[in-house]
């Protein structure tokens, strides 16, 4: 209990070195004042082999997992020497792969969305356990590691907790939440944000074991943490706590308690303080007032001596600011045979399908997950069939419709050594998982400091075709590119397919694969060269590495007369279609990959041809495609003939399902024709 004293007695003089340093503390925080004993406690009982996601509010917890005051004090601010994100985040985000201490990944400002992730841990823990015992960290006496996730009570109500604990009950993750109810979310009080709190809203979560403790008294909170986690520990099963606590402090140090608190609700939480709390019970068992006040002013001293050193500490140089976007790429250059002389031809489905089975096959680590890619099915365009049968139902399975879990799981599961594929059954679905992809995924590697790139493949069919729908038939490419932090493939054949996937499951960045489900039996007409000789199982293909379809002949290019369109997808085939009535004067660019963007090749061949058409099958306006049209322009406006031309879908908000206007809305051969004749005119 001393040692808890000690850590209590630091966190308070923090939160008030904080306080009287307002101007030299000018980055937005919040400390922990009120929740120390839960933290503490919680903090204590956790093993270097244990996963943690805390939140923004854990700067107890922190100290007591064996953080010192100046690691989080760096953070705070924002110095070069932060352990956690190098000056990019805020107070108590941390990350970390110390080994004497759980492993913490990446996560945001916890208001909800790092409980995804925290229970990808969970899963990826329960694969390794299965599967591969030797590479999970044990405790000393060989127990068992287990992921405990931080969180406000005002964040349960977040739909991706929901998410989260019903994937934890179905699978029986070993995790623990721990939820801190201070009944306050900002200004808004508890009676008007939630009909029940967290213990009574986990009682519709079947198998969710639920256990409620006053956070402020130290001693039951470590009796609860320890019952916790060792039912964690043994059962292998998930677990909530809800821990009443009193918030002390402002909600963050922008939002200051006394424009939205009354005197009467501060009183009353006052008296519920941990601090005094705890120091009373160690007088009562019988521990000297000499040695509290030893303590006391020795976590006094302690915290100045730390501050102080924070303070002096360098600022980052400003030419870092642009390192830690992603990992370097595992794959550079192409290798392995494209087209073996013994191959024959596939399907561009057939060539995914192939690339997941020969991936499961090297890599034991991986697993393939999302909505009917199981056993019965094998996805919807049969795109993992019979991959349950080989490899098994644990490392190919269905999951609910929940595609923030299907996407944020994958940071958490990288975090612990799983590589996973996911599946998003269209395009258009993708947005319930947008918050993860932006929130968690895209900014872990560069707000860790490099320390947390997530390594995730998730597929998603795109395109329309046939009568697919307003829901089914969309493209979200400029969506996707809107976001920094992953990579965006798009193959338009087999041979491209097989090539990428390999090269970007073995990316240890999130790589996000666009896939045409007009391409992938190349039924559409005008689309039978999307079928090619199927690659080996070596080949990949390095991302950010676009391909010549069709070279103009060097004579029209000589003479003037030649255009380049720079296109990728079913683009590549309205191109090569229109392209016919041109004969030599027409180079076709496939990009095959959006981001990283072959660049070198696209300038090269404009500034060759001196006119251009960038074709997408997206709605043009605020696209992609107008995006590089500007780039190209302002790259290679010396070498332009013409105004770079650009030709998408019609600016509708959904592809209509009836086929007549689903053509009026989409580019054709047609259309691009007649946009080539007035180009090739100038």
């Amino acid at each position: 209990m001393l040692k808890a004293y000690r850590y209590m007695c630091q966190a308070r003089h923090m939160a008030a070195t904080y306080e009287a340093n307002r101007s030299l503390c000018k980055y937005v925080h919040s400390a922990s004042s009120g929740h120390e004993a839960i933290q503490v406690a919680a903090g204590l009982q956790l093993l270097p082999c244990d996963y943690a996601s805390p939140y923004y509010r854990d700067d107890s917890m922190l100290l007591a997992m064996g953080f010192a005051p100046e690691e989080l004090m760096l953070q705070l601010l924002a110095r070069a020497d932060d352990p956690f994100s190098a000056g990019r985040s805020y107070y108590c985000h941390p990350s970390s792969r110390a080994e004497d201490r759980p492993l913490i990944p990446h996560q945001s400002s916890a208001t909800g969305m790092q409980v995804i992730p925290a229970t990808g841990m969970a899963q990826g823990v329960r694969y390794l356990e299965s599967t591969a015992p030797g590479t999970l960290r044990s405790g000393p006496e060989g127990q068992l590691p287990v992921v405990l996730c931080s969180l406000g009570d005002g964040s349960v109500t977040e739909g991706e907790v929901s998410e989260a604990w019903q994937s934890a009950v179905l699978w029986q993750l070993p995790i623990i939440y721990l939820v801190q109810d201070n009944e306050w979310g900002i200004s808004a009080g508890a009676a008007e944000t939630r009909a029940m709190d967290a213990y009574e809203y986990a009682a519709g979560f079947k198998g969710l074991e639920r256990m409620r403790v006053d956070g402020s008294d130290f001693e039951k909170s470590y009796q609860a943490m320890e019952t916790a986690i060792h039912y964690v520990r043994t059962e292998r099963k998930p677990i909530l706590v809800q821990a009443r606590v009193p918030l002390l402090g402002h909600h963050t140090s922008g939002v200051r308690k006394e424009w939205y608190r009354s005197a009467e609700d501060l009183a009353e939480h006052a008296r519920r303080d941990p601090v005094p709390k705890l120091r009373r019970l160690l007088l009562e068992k019988g521990i000297k007032e000499a040695d509290l006040v030893t303590i006391e002013e020795s976590a006094g001293r302690t915290v100045a001596a730390a501050f102080e050193i924070a303070e002096n500490s360098r600022e980052p140089e400003p030419e870092s600011v642009d390192t830690h976007v992603f990992a370097p790429a595992a794959v550079t250059g192409e290798a392995g045979q494209r087209a073996p002389g013994a191959g024959r031809k596939v399907v561009m489905v057939d060539a995914a399908l192939h690339a997941i089975e020969e991936i499961l096959q090297q890599y034991p680590e991986a697993v393939f997950f999302g909505q009917d890619v199981g056993r019965r099915l094998g996805g919807v365009f049969r795109e993992a069939a019979t991959l349950a049968e080989k490899f098994g139902d644990h490392r190919v399975y269905n999951t609910a419709i929940q595609e923030a879990y299907i996407i944020g799981a994958t940071a958490g599961l990288s975090a612990v050594g799983v590589k996973p594929i996911v599946e998003v059954q269209f395009g258009d679905y993708i947005y319930p998982g947008f918050n993860q992809l932006v929130t968690e995924i895209s900014k872990s590697c560069y707000l860790s400091a490099g320390k947390f790139p997530v390594q995730t493949l998730i597929r998603v069919p795109v395109g329309a075709y046939g009568g697919g729908g307003p829901y089914h038939s969309g493209s979200i490419e400029t969506t996707l590119l809107s976001v920094k932090g992953i990579k965006v493939v798009y193959p338009s054949n087999a041979a491209d397919m097989k090539g990428l996937m390999k090269a970007a499951f073995l990316d240890p960045n999130p790589v996000v694969m666009l896939e045409h489900k007009g391409l992938y039996w190349s039924k559409v007409p005008g689309t039978q060269d999307a079928m090619t000789i199927e690659p080996d199982k070596d080949y990949v293909l390095p991302l950010g590495k676009g391909r010549v379809v069709l070279p103009a002949h060097p004579k029209d290019v000589q003479q003037g007369n030649s255009a380049c369109i720079i296109t990728y997808g079913m683009g590549v085939y309205w191109a090569l279609a229109a392209a016919k009535a041109f004969a030599g004067q027409v180079e076709i660019i496939d990009l095959r990959s959006l981001y990283p963007l072959d660049e070198a090749l696209v300038y090269a061949s404009v500034s060759r041809h001196g006119k251009c058409l960038v074709l997408t099958e997206e709605q043009l306006g605020n696209s992609f495609a107008q995006a590089l049209a500007a780039r190209i322009q302002q790259h290679c406006f010396r070498f332009l003939d013409a105004p770079v031309h650009t030709l998408g879908a019609l600016d509708l908000p959904a592809v209509p399902i009836n086929t007549t206007l689903e053509s009026a809305m989409l580019p054709t051969p047609a259309k691009v024709e007649k946009a080539l004749r007035e180009l090739l005119a100038y």
